[in-house]
């Protein structure tokens, strides 16, 4: 008597097989560009400048922590973005934060233009690209971390 062998596919579990059609999807990706860019001054801009959004909002923030006055001018940045200022008990509003990220959203765009067009035809290293980029995400986010700045009030 034989035995039939089966094949591979069909000891695999459902998402096997499931994985295994999605790595195929889309072909167009996994084929590549036709026309691959040959500079990398725009992606930098791209990154650096979603590093610069961040850091300018946690600036933005100590600062606002320093006195009332300051911490009324960012609120005031912010009052065009939906629930920065609510009467509703229920919702309440969000406050200086729409001015906080007024600041991520301006430093972010700003930053962007500018260096999009500083780096529109030129080679950026990836090591350069990545270290502004993690420098700029790694202080925002160290900022964060009260105890690094004592001398600032905590409200």
């Amino acid at each position: 008597m034989t035995r039939q062998i089966s094949s591979p596919s069909d000891y695999e579990p459902i998402y096997s097989q499931i994985w295994n059609q999605l790595k195929g999807f889309p072909k167009f990706l996994a084929e590549g560009a036709k026309n691959p860019p040959i500079v990398s001054g725009p992606a930098a801009a791209a990154l650096i400048s979603a590093g610069i959004g961040c850091f300018a909002m946690m600036v933005t923030h100590h600062l606002s922590d320093t006195s009332k006055d300051t911490e009324k001018l960012v609120w005031e940045l912010g009052k065009w973005i939906p629930g920065s200022q609510s009467t509703s008990k229920l919702w309440g509003n969000i406050g200086s934060y729409t001015g906080k990220e007024t600041m991520l959203l301006l430093g972010w765009l700003i930053s962007w233009v500018f260096l999009s067009m500083i780096w529109r035809n030129k080679q950026i290293k990836s090591r350069t690209i990545f270290f502004w980029m993690f420098v700029l995400f790694i202080a925002a986010t160290a900022m964060t971390w009260h105890p690094l700045f004592p001398y600032l009030p905590l409200s």
